[in-house]
């Protein structure tokens, strides 16, 4: 009994899921300590509105309809989680992530609006932007030695300004928003091919939603079970090891920051070429996709397949947000919640050490006492 017991706690899988519950749970407690503070009266029921998101809602094709606006939401999350990811498996911290969708999101309306663009075009455009500007960053780490860190934080601005600036020429009359896609060049939006009927006819429910799952299988599968995979997390752990095996460790970084750029260009397509959002052209804040694809890549375990559970997670809670009473609270106050349970989501690799650590000491102890008694 005790041997399967320790067997199951030394498994990595359990570990992660375990220190992932306990940053939910630790954030969700911070959380309500915080709305207690401003309001006792309507803490329960909004921290109980987050935590149900379209469950608010009583009556099933009601809430069905906005599950399927959270999925739709969820897929340029994910891919943006795998971006992150990507290039922290590699040995790099993508935080760029945002700059790169932006950029994305950039490509895709541009030529979805000004040149009419089909919706396949469309997110390839958004890819090769998103790669680009990793590529950037990772050039200037590659040749320069350039921390990706800064270099992604100055590109983010850099290429928000931007794309503000180049989406004005295809922006409405009297407002700062995008022309609608619906309106102007229904060709770019992304196919439903019937998975809308699954969510009361919910018409941003795409194929986006499926495909980003296939990429988080494709990204595990590079790599764990590729050449490339190896090559590529090689040089992340030692660039100069991976030079003297005869590896090209420069175009290893370049490469790693342009597919890490890739995936989150494509989740701006997959977020924009749906339909569900418009963009401000006024913005002076990147999109908080890239910032939440760290938190939910981390409360995965750096996982590809963990973190499709935990990318749903981060959009649940941040779109139950929106159904915290604003009579009772400010209207960030969702948003402050929200925010305080990504950031211990991004705590899951500490806990999992101290699990670990733990788990490893107890088991050193036992032995010890075995082999005391053996010795006897």
């Amino acid at each position: 009994m005790n041997k399967e017991k320790k067997n199951i706690l030394s498994n990595g899988a359990v570990q992660t899921l375990l220190a992932s519950l306990f940053c939910i749970v630790l954030g969700l407690v911070v959380g309500y300590v915080v709305l207690l503070a401003i309001n006792p009266a309507g803490a329960g029921r909004a921290i109980t509105a987050i935590l149900q998101n379209f469950l608010y809602f009583p009556r099933p094709e009601v809430a069905l309809e906005y599950f399927g606006s959270t999925l739709a939401k969820t897929a340029p999350l994910l891919m943006c989680t795998l971006s992150v990811l990507f290039a922290y498996k590699v040995g790099l911290f993508n935080i760029g992530a945002s700059g790169q969708y932006s950029v994305g999101a950039g490509f895709a309306l541009y030529f979805g609006i000004h040149y009419n663009a089909p919706w396949w075009v469309c997110l390839i455009l958004a890819m090769l932007g998103g790669a680009a500007l990793g590529a950037i960053a990772g050039a200037l780490k590659a040749y320069l030695n350039v921390n990706e860190v800064i270099a992604c934080i100055m590109l983010n601005w850099i290429s928000l300004y931007a794309v503000n600036t180049v989406l004005t020429e295809v922006k409405e009359s009297g407002t700062t928003y995008t022309l609608p896609l619906r309106t102007n060049n229904p060709n770019a939006l992304i196919p439903h091919l019937g998975l809308q009927h699954l969510f009361a006819d919910n018409r941003y429910v795409t194929i986006a939603i499926p495909l980003a799952v296939i990429f988080a299988i494709l990204v595990w599968v590079v790599l764990d079970k590729t050449k490339l995979g190896y090559e590529l997390k090689a040089t992340g752990l030692s660039i100069n090891a991976a030079k003297y095996a005869g590896m090209r460790e420069k175009k290893n970084i370049i490469l790693t920051m342009a597919i890490s750029g890739a995936l989150a260009g494509l989740g701006a397509g997959f977020l924009y070429l749906c339909g569900i959002e418009q963009w401000s052209c006024a913005q002076t804040a990147v999109p908080n996709m890239g910032f939440n694809g760290i938190a939910a890549a981390f409360l995965g375990g750096i996982h590809p397949i963990g973190v499709i559970f935990s990318s749903f997670f981060i959009q649940h809670i941040t779109s139950g947000g929106a159904y915290v009473d604003k009579m009772v609270y400010c209207s960030q106050i969702s948003d402050l919640i929200a925010a305080i349970i990504i950031y211990f989501c991004g705590f899951v690799l500490f806990f999992k050490h101290v699990m670990r650590s733990r788990i490893q000491k107890s088991e050193d102890k036992k032995k010890n006492v075995a082999a005391k008694k053996g010795g006897e």
